[in-house]
């Protein structure tokens, strides 16, 4: 009898474009900020790309359907959902085309050698001090506070992995923009495309989306803002189209 790819309490979710992803409730699951990040970042043929906190590995798999990438690398802190993501991998017949590692991007340095990724990409922990109240769950705690990732260890994590002119696209919150910009500048990441995310029109913005460039020169382009919403439960056209296109 062939085991079953899951374990207790996870599930197996079908992301409509012909792969599927195993997540567990109990512990952490893809949002939409991970596919709006998987359709904003521009991956070219043959390219290499770095996935830093990994969590299920969505971002590999939206990436490798997607894309004309050669070769997406998701490294994640966490044990089980290393685990977890690279049984995703398995299951969607993708081992030739993503790597799955356990480590921590603090010690980048020690896994990876310096400039050996054309793209990196994060969706990183958003929260830091008392912004948003730190789950009891210590893995949904980790993927969303800045309990061991702070937003430097990632863009000093992608700086040092990128080559030169290499491109690093990241979703964040719109509150910590001065502070993001501020560190993407001081590793040398020219921040060069910029798109707000708003719930409804009318709404503030909820997420950033942002490309920087190992070395690039200064000009920031911003990108018309993305509405997410129609209504309640209605979908806007741009947001389908995202959603289609992964």
């Amino acid at each position: 009898m062939t085991e079953s790819p899951v374990r207790k309490n996870e599930r197996i979710d079908d992301l409509q474009n012909g792969y599927f992803i195993i997540q567990d409730p109990e512990k952490f699951c893809f949002g939409m900020d991970a596919v709006l990040l998987s359709g904003f970042a521009d991956v070219r043929k043959g390219e290499t790309v770095l996935d830093l906190g990994t969590g299920t590995g969505i971002i590999p798999v939206l990436l490798a359907s997607g894309t004309e990438g050669e070769h997406f690398t998701g490294i994640e802190l966490q044990e089980e959902c290393a685990e977890m993501a690279e049984r995703s991998v398995c299951y969607n017949h993708l081992e030739d085309r993503i790597s799955i590692m356990q480590g921590d991007i603090r010690n980048i340095r020690e896994i990876f050698g310096a400039c050996s990724f054309d793209v990196a990409v994060s969706n990183p922990p958003y929260m830091i001090g008392k912004h948003g109240l730190t789950n009891p769950d210590l893995p949904k705690a980790i993927a969303r506070h800045e309990i061991y990732c702070t937003l430097e260890d990632v863009v000093k994590g992608a700086a040092y992995v990128l080559k030169d002119r290499g491109r690093f696209f990241m979703v964040h919150r719109p509150f910590r923009l001065a502070e993001i910009f501020e560190v993407l500048r001081r590793f040398r990441l020219e921040p060069k495309r910029m798109q707000l995310v708003y719930p409804y029109i009318d709404r503030e913005p909820n997420m950033v989306l942002i490309e920087a460039r190992k070395g690039g020169n200064p000009r920031l382009t911003v990108e018309r803002p993305l509405i997410v919403y129609e209504k309640p439960g209605v979908y806007t056209k741009s947001i389908l189209e995202i959603y289609h296109m992964i």
